[in-house]
């Protein structure tokens, strides 16, 4: 294997070990002027299992991608292919279909009335 590869091999390897379906993952490796770009697919059940809690496992990832790309001289990125219309839950934008509601306030109520005098 030549060391240009070792990125790619080395993404694969850990993401295999991760995930339940490890025949599903699969890496591109492309290079422009900004660096080397990993596009990591892996099946659509695996995703939260390869983002983990928060992004946690996908920023360790991409920790562990820095320190093999730092070894070649290489600015290395990882990218997750996330399907259209993957998101299980709301975005950070949306609010929920069931967010409660405020109970209304009444506005004749003054502060006097609610001492109770």
């Amino acid at each position: 294997m030549t060391e240009t590869m070792e990125d790619k091999a080395f993404v694969e390897y850990v993401v295999k070990a991760l995930v339940d379906r490890p025949e599903d993952v699969s890496a591109d490796r492309t290079v422009d002027e900004m660096g080397v770009l990993i596009t990591l697919k892996v099946n659509p059940q695996d995703l939260g299992q390869v983002i983990g809690r928060q992004g946690q496992t996908a920023k360790s990832l991409r920790t562990l991608l820095r320190v093999v790309g730092a070894k070649n001289h290489a600015r290395v990125n990882l990218k997750i292919y996330e399907p259209e219309g993957y998101r299980k839950g709301p975005r950070r934008d949306e609010t929920p279909a069931e967010a409660p509601t405020a109970a209304p306030v009444e506005e004749n109520i003054s502060p006097i009335d609610d001492l109770k005098l």
